[in-house]
């Protein structure tokens, strides 16, 4: 029997594609062998880069290099070009795993609603049963309405009115 419902994802990720994804993920990681891990306050406290503070760290680079008797020795030109470097190349691939993270996302949003969308038909389809006294079928809304029962410091628990007939 189909699904009546809209099923616009209806597959499953084999062993061996989460074991492969899996295996690129660590690739990723061991081909990138110096990214770091800041805490929330580190994360606070660095300046932060966008397209004005970069165009200024590249003229100041170029400055740098064009004028070199004028830069101090406690600064290294050489690592501010690395971090330039480096920061344009994460940039790529951060822009990269943006686009591949948000299609996963989706993809979960998706399945997840679509789930959540067939429980809630199947929950009608229960109470219409039990409202019909099919022999079963109370055991299965009373289970399934424990969901909907709320909690608050001021109401006492109640339950949801039984699921409207089908």
């Amino acid at each position: 029997m189909s699904n009546l419902l809209n099923n616009r994802v209806n597959t499953t990720a084999t062993a061996a594609q989460l074991t492969a994804v899996k295996a690129a993920f660590q690739t990723i990681l061991t081909n990138l062998p110096f990214l770091v891990g800041l805490t929330a306050e580190e994360r606070k406290s660095l300046n932060a880069i966008d397209v004005n503070n970069k165009a200024f760290a590249e003229d100041a680079l170029n400055a740098a290099v064009n004028n070199a008797t004028l830069v101090p020795g406690y600064i290294s030109v050489p690592n501010m070009q690395n971090d330039l470097t480096l920061f344009a190349q994460m940039d790529e691939i951060s822009g990269l795993a943006n686009q591949l993270c948000e299609r996963i996302e989706d993809t979960k949003m998706l399945v997840g609603s679509e789930a959540y969308n067939t429980a809630l038909s199947l929950y009608k389809s229960f109470g219409a049963a039990a409202d019909a006294g099919v022999l079963g079928a109370d055991s299965i809304v009373d289970k399934l309405k424990t969901r909907f029962i709320t909690k608050t410091t001021t109401e006492p628990v109640t339950a949801p009115p039984a699921p409207p007939v089908a």
